[in-house]
């Protein structure tokens, strides 16, 4: 049985959602943007806007 796909994908989508809940409000982003996850590209753009918010906190 082939478990790619599909199934893979939302496995792997669900087990980004879980900790982007959990961190999005600590950097300010509201948690519902954590259920972007089920995009592709949205993981990427998520941590890229954790990262900018990251480099503010560290200046002050």
């Amino acid at each position: 049985m082939h478990f790619g796909g599909f199934f893979g994908w939302l496995i792997l989508s669900i087990a980004m959602i879980v900790p982007m809940v959990k961190l999005l409000p600590f950097f300010g982003i509201d948690k519902r943007w954590a259920f972007a996850c089920f995009i592709p590209l949205a993981p990427v753009v998520l941590l890229w806007m954790m990262a900018l918010k990251l480099q503010d906190l560290e200046k002050l």
